[in-house]
């Protein structure tokens, strides 16, 4: 259960990635990390509302920017004067500095519970308004046009520390339209309510470790909603210094708030900090293949085809000794990565969320929470079958038998046959999954692995496949259609068969093979020695199990 702790248990130095998970989580919380918002107003993001503005609100009789230069001035001198009036530090960011360093040293020596801790300025491109000169091709006459452009102009962060929501900064650009941006992180937001509350807890950099009362923080991470980021936003701009007028709100030019980046995360800590890096480092080395595009859709439950942009990877990166196993799909990516030597964190970031056919807009934020969580625990899940996929020997021995089931009878499944191999390869085909998969589909999967064209296997051949892959609870058919989809056992199996044929059979006989002088008694005690090889290993699995 999300923010229940469990058990603590001693962690063998074997043990499968489901079982870690199982037994050895002492706490595990699901929530919003970091979001970075669009704050802008609405109207003024297309030309015409921009004319409207200068033209129709204001009373400019010349449809340029120039008019609305005496607004930028003012809103500049009243960030000035409000840093000297508050003795607010002011800083002018260099090129290369790290803006994150700055602001976590500045927050270490503010001793206040709310206020602005202080501004920095930098210069930064963006998106503005130019008035270029055009001329009228049947009267000769020149005229004022605007046109979007870009720009390198000043923009003042306001790096702040709330009473709810802990730090945060609000970034200002100061030229029209005056578009801003708002960072704010949900484990800060969460631990601020505990501070609030009197409920104690033990603090991890950007998150938490643990918790006297798991239920309420993971109620307080869930209730961390839209209206809540809104009303820190407004709460801010009527302290901060506004670049529009009481009579522009009046007139419905307010700032608005759309989603640029979010970042859902899941912290599950290990109750052993040595052996979690061993269990993660296992997942590594057992899905380096999760960022492909076959994988990719799985993981995030979307259709992926061969016109869906890229780029789909996996990347392994390692910082100092710490690894870490990135998962890129479209502009997401997810990153899990072993935090602090004490917790598994797996976080999603959503960077344009029209890649899941979502909108910007904040109200669509608990749609983009279920889809990072979904993205999170489909990776977990993933891992857990590839990494785990023994076979019982019951399940196993009737794999290899043949099978009848009411009238329906199919033959058996056998582990060494050529065929039985190529299915299980086709079938782990991830794309094959979320919305299951034709005849058709198998066919073409299938055939290469066989040495074929797709049009040498017949249907009738395909229906044979098909009919004994689904009553061995390999494949079962989706209601009211002709397709059908992988089962869990199905996924277990097909790992199993190809794993322990690639990485144990094949070797172990090119071994054997490679030893063997002549034909004769000696072929027979090399595979003796290969069945003791083998006995050994699954009687150390069983035991570390």
């Amino acid at each position: 259960m999300r923010g229940q702790p469990t058990a603590k248990l001693n962690l063998g130095s074997a043990q499968s990635v489901a079982a870690v998970l199982r037994k050895h989580v002492l706490f595990e919380l699901e929530g919003i990390d970091r979001m970075y918002l669009n704050v802008f107003v609405p109207v003024l993001q297309a030309v015409e509302g921009v004319l409207k503005f200068i033209r129709i609100h204001r009373g400019h009789p010349v449809a340029s920017t120039a008019m609305v230069e005496p607004i930028t001035r003012r809103f500049v001198a009243s960030i000035e004067d409000y840093v000297r009036d508050h003795n607010i530090p002011m800083i002018t960011f260099e090129k290369g500095e790290r803006k994150d360093d700055i602001a976590k040293q500045r927050h270490a020596a503010f001793d206040c519970d709310e206020g602005v801790v202080f501004v920095g300025k930098a210069q930064e491109k963006c998106t503005v308004y130019r008035t270029e000169k055009r001329r009228n091709p049947r009267t000769q006459r020149s005229y004022a046009w605007i046109v979007k452009s870009t720009a390198l102009v000043n923009h003042y962060y306001f790096y702040c520390l709330d009473r709810n929501f802990g730090p945060f900064f609000l970034k200002f650009c100061s030229y029209f339209p005056y578009n801003a941006k708002l960072c704010l992180n949900g484990h800060e937001y969460a631990k601020r309510q505990l501070e609030n509350k009197g409920i104690q807890y033990q603090a991890l950099d950007n998150g938490v470790l643990s918790c006297a009362d798991p239920a309420r923080l993971q109620s307080i991470c869930d209730g961390l909603s839209g209206e809540k980021i809104d009303a820190l936003l407004r709460k801010w701009l009527r302290v901060l210094p506004h670049p529009f007028s009481a009579r522009d709100r009046q007139a419905g030019y307010r700032y608005q708030l759309s989603i640029l980046q979010i970042e859902l995360s899941l912290t599950q800590v290990l109750d052993r900090p040595v052996s979690g890096r061993m269990f993660f480092e296992d997942v590594i080395r057992e899905n380096l293949d999760a960022g492909r595009p076959k994988q990719v859709q799985l993981i995030f439950d979307r259709w992926v085809t061969r016109s869906t942009p890229g780029p789909f990877r996996t990347r392994i990166i390692t910082d100092g000794v710490i690894p870490s196993l990135h998962i890129d799909y479209k502009g997401t990516r997810i990153k899990q990565y072993h935090k602090e030597g004490r917790a598994l964190r797996t976080e999603t970031t959503i960077n344009n969320t029209r890649d899941f056919y979502v909108g910007k807009s904040l109200r669509n934020l608990p749609t983009l929470r279920t889809i990072g969580f979904q993205a999170n625990r489909r990776l977990l899940q993933v891992e857990q079958i590839s990494h785990d996929c023994l076979l019982s020997e019951d399940a196993f021995q009737k794999l290899n038998r043949p099978i009848q089931i009411d009238s329906q009878r199919a033959s058996a499944l056998r582990f060494a046959d050529p065929q039985v191999q190529a299915l299980c390869g086709a079938l782990l085909g991830f794309q094959l999954l979320p919305t299951g998969f034709s005849s058709r589909n198998l066919r073409d999967s299938l055939a290469p692995l066989l040495g074929l064209q797709p049009h040498q296997l017949t249907q009738g051949r395909m229906t044979y496949q098909l009919r004994r892959l689904r009553l061995h609870g390999i494949i079962e058919r989706l209601p009211g259609s002709h397709r059908y989809r992988l089962t869990g056992f199905g996924l277990r199996t097909g790992w199993f068969f190809t794993r322990t044929y690639a990485r144990i059979i094949r070797p172990g006989i090119a071994s054997a093979l490679g030893q063997l002088p002549t034909p004769n008694a000696a072929l027979r005690r090399c595979f003796d020695k290969l069945e003791l090889e083998i006995k050994d290993w699954a009687d150390k699995a069983k035991l570390a199990a």
